[in-house]
């Protein structure tokens, strides 16, 4: 069923790839994130080029894909992206992926109700200068639980609770997103997926 369902851009005017392409590029332009704090001051950002499909939340099986670039710039980031729109018209979201940050290559998640929270870890990082990771997230007796594929391991590296539930009735996006905060060192910023999977009943 996942491929047959079509791609979608949002914050791209790119043409989409074929429903069954499992391999593509996001550029953005910086500065862009998604990142939310309740404030004071209130940061509600939602900007970065996202590639995704819609489908019911509650038919979300699994989700993988392996992301790279040439990470070099504080919050130059891309990955996996849940995305759970509400009926106020806010969303609900969760990002993970590689990140930099403090000079440094990280595997990366957020999730999102009202503020976002960030973890970081160093883990299953592949390629030449680490620049490289593959992440799997699982729809486990109703709650996504995230992994780094590390070799033949699956590393559990966050639990969310909330995200799959009430899902009768609503529709979520799953797919991936690049993002780059810093503008002094470039215009522009290139993340590349490869083995993008999707299954959903």
């Amino acid at each position: 069923m996942a491929s047959q369902l079509p791609f979608n851009y949002i914050n791209s005017s790119a043409t989409p790839p074929s429903p069954t392409s499992s391999s593509f590029q996001l550029k953005t332009q910086v500065p862009t994130d998604i990142w939310r704090k309740p404030g004071p001051p209130k940061v509600d950002r939602f900007t970065s080029p996202i590639l995704y499909k819609t489908f019911p939340v509650a038919s979300f099986q699994r989700a993988r894909v392996t992301v790279s670039a040439n990470w070099n710039a504080q919050y130059d980031q891309g990955g996996l992206l849940f995305v759970f729109p509400q009926a106020d018209g806010t969303k609900k979201w969760i990002k993970t992926g590689i990140e930099f940050f403090q000079e440094q290559v990280f595997v990366s998640t957020v999730a999102a109700e009202n503020g976002a929270d960030w973890s970081l870890v160093q883990i299953g990082l592949k390629g030449e200068k680490g620049n490289e990771v593959t992440l799997e997230a699982r729809n486990e007796k109703g709650t996504l639980w995230i992994y780094v594929v590390d070799g033949e391991k699956l590393v559990p590296i966050r639990e969310v609770t909330w995200a799959l539930s009430d899902g009768e009735n609503r529709d979520c996006w799953v797919g991936v997103f690049a993002a780059s905060g810093d503008a002094e060192k470039k215009k522009e910023f290139e993340v590349y997926f490869e083995g993008f999977e999707l299954d959903v009943v």
